[in-house]
């Protein structure tokens, strides 16, 4: 009896034993879930935070005398002075607390309003300057002899409204001085600044000046570079998936060609920059900057990894599949592609996706192809110069103006959308072809 109950505790020791490890090894589990979800939160916290001011800006109300901006046209838009007009849009919203009467203090008036304040005056008189010759004539034509024109404000003045500039600092470190604190508090009490949905970060490309920065430029810029990348990789990367798999012999070429796509697959992509500054620049002289170099050095990159995963979506193919196709007189080719492909495609959209956030998320191999370049142009065509928004966010953060900090976490909160919604298509498409068999 002595020895089973010996036994016995042996036993149940050795089982609590065990359950604890279990209970452990659990715990650390949880531990970094937890800790790898909290990580996530700070990650978006930090970005989404100061991001969400980017998308909003500060405009500046003035009043246009539509007789005297007609009088000076002479009957010709094209001839306004719009930077001059804007200046004395400006002025007349002090009224007769100040005459700017020296230089220096018109400039630093001026300074207050964003550095493209001109091209908002014209695109906002361009309609009321149709309508006047066909209403000046009319009763009508009063409704039009003051309009209120809305004037984006500069990056310093923008931030101070928005709390990112201490206005208790001493006038030496802060940005705005105390007269040009006085003018804005002044604009603030007469009711003439309002906060909108900056529209023109959607809808223009870069600026030097960061109330006028637009991330369309580079938006356009990756899209355009990823399609190109996307329409060489993909069926160069299937063909060659299927090549390996399908009807090239198990010889020792074959081989050595499976352990250099994988080790390519390991390569870090500042050299596919250079491989693609070296072939596509250097020998073949294609337009530098360029969504067409970009999107060839990109498929470069993602090759490796995009035939890696389709070799092994068409491995996991059932062989009596193929037995079956053949047995009912199939040629290999009608094997592969009614039989092989739609069965393995699920695996291969998995492996496109992957490399689809890899190569829109890339910067490095773009640098070295010279799409780090500061673009201004939205690109309409494969050879114009472009940049791709990693490189644009990197632009940004780089830069010392304090309106370029929260436009990078802007411009890093519409990245991630456009990869999710990119993901979201492809994984529809995967689940759409997804088949399944007994």
């Amino acid at each position: 009896m002595s020895n089973a109950a010996d036994i016995t505790a042996i036993i149940e020791g050795g089982l609590k034993r065990r359950y604890r490890a279990e209970a452990r090894f659990k715990a650390y589990g949880m531990a970094g879930l937890a800790f790898a979800g909290l990580m996530l939160v700070v990650l978006l916290v930090t970005i989404i935070r100061p991001g969400i001011s980017g998308f909003t800006r500060h405009e500046v109300r003035v009043d246009v005398d539509m007789h005297a901006v007609w009088a000076q046209a002479g009957g010709n838009p094209d001839a306004l002075d719009y930077y001059a007009l804007t200046n004395s849009a400006l002025k007349a919203t002090l009224g007769a607390q100040s005459l700017l009467e020296d230089k220096v203090s018109r400039r630093q008036f001026y300074e207050l309003a964003g550095t493209f304040a001109s091209f908002d005056m014209k695109r906002a008189l361009a309609a009321p300057l149709k309508q006047w010759e066909a209403k000046r004539s009319n009763a009508s034509a009063s409704s039009l002899d003051t309009i209120p024109v809305w004037i984006t404000l500069s990056d310093n003045a923008d931030q101070l409204l928005k709390g990112h500039i201490d206005r208790t600092l001493p006038e030496a470190q802060r940005p705005l001085n105390n007269r040009q604190l006085a003018w804005i508090d002044g604009w603030q009490k007469d009711g003439r600044i309002r906060s909108s949905f900056n529209t023109d970060f959607f809808t223009r490309g870069d600026s030097r000046a960061p109330e006028a920065a637009g991330f369309l430029g580079a938006i356009v810029g990756s899209l355009i570079t990823l399609a190109v990348c996307l329409i060489v990789a993909l069926p160069l990367s299937i063909a060659a998936a299927i090549t390996l798999e399908e009807f090239a012999r198990k010889t020792r070429v074959a081989e050595a060609l499976e352990v250099i796509i994988n080790n390519l697959a390991a390569v870090p992509s500042i050299i596919y920059g250079l491989l693609g500054l070296s072939v596509y620049l250097q020998w073949f002289g294609m337009p530098r900057s360029s969504p067409l170099v970009g999107g060839l050095t990109l498929a470069m990159l993602i090759m490796p990894v995009m035939i890696i995963a389709a070799r092994a979506a068409i491995r996991a193919v059932p062989p009596s599949m193929r037995h079956a196709a053949t047995g009912l007189g199939a040629t290999p080719l009608q094997v592969v592609r009614h039989h092989v492909l739609p069965y393995a495609l699920p695996g291969i959209l998995t492996g496109t996706i992957l490399s689809i956030c890899r190569a829109l998320g890339e910067s490095a191999p773009l640098l070295m192809v010279g799409m780090v370049a500061f673009v201004a142009d939205v690109p309409r065509g494969l050879t114009d110069p472009a940049t791709v928004m990693p490189v644009e966010i990197y632009l940004w953060a780089s830069s010392p103006e304090l309106g370029f900090i929260e436009k990078t976490s802007s411009a890093i909160m519409v990245l991630l959308v456009i990869l999710l919604l990119l993901n979201l298509a492809a994984i529809r498409l995967r689940n759409k072809s997804q088949l399944t068999w007994n």
